[in-house]
């Protein structure tokens, strides 16, 4: 059987702010063995991508407004949201989805936030 080709995985500026306001909460809010642990569970989810970049689903929030060229991949409470274009994956969003992901998806991917 062949092997999948390998995407080339890059996180845009958001998803990078994303990780470090995650990483600052958990830190405060938790400890920072927590947030080194939450990160590593992320960027390995992320690094997953390389691989099988398009096994996550369409964000419902996103489907329901008949937009399906983002995707995302869950651990749970959080969200991995990405684009793929031209043989590069883009990680656009990285999210709790406990928040209101509706607004959060329509700023940062259709607001240009």
């Amino acid at each position: 059987m062949a092997q999948a080709s390998a995407y080339e995985v890059l996180l845009t500026q958001g998803a990078e702010e994303d990780l470090e306001s995650l990483y600052d909460y958990m830190t405060v809010h938790r400890s920072p063995e927590k947030a080194e642990a939450l990160l590593d569970a992320l960027a390995g989810k992320v690094e997953t991508l390389e691989a099988f970049s398009t096994r996550g689903t369409v964000p419902k929030e996103l489907a329901a407004l008949g937009i399906r060229e983002f995707r995302q991949l869950l651990h749970a409470p959080y969200r991995i949201v990405y684009k793929i274009v031209d043989g590069m994956v883009f990680v656009v969003l990285i999210a709790d989805g406990r928040r209101d992901m509706r607004a959060l998806l329509e700023q940062r991917l259709l607001g240009g936030g």
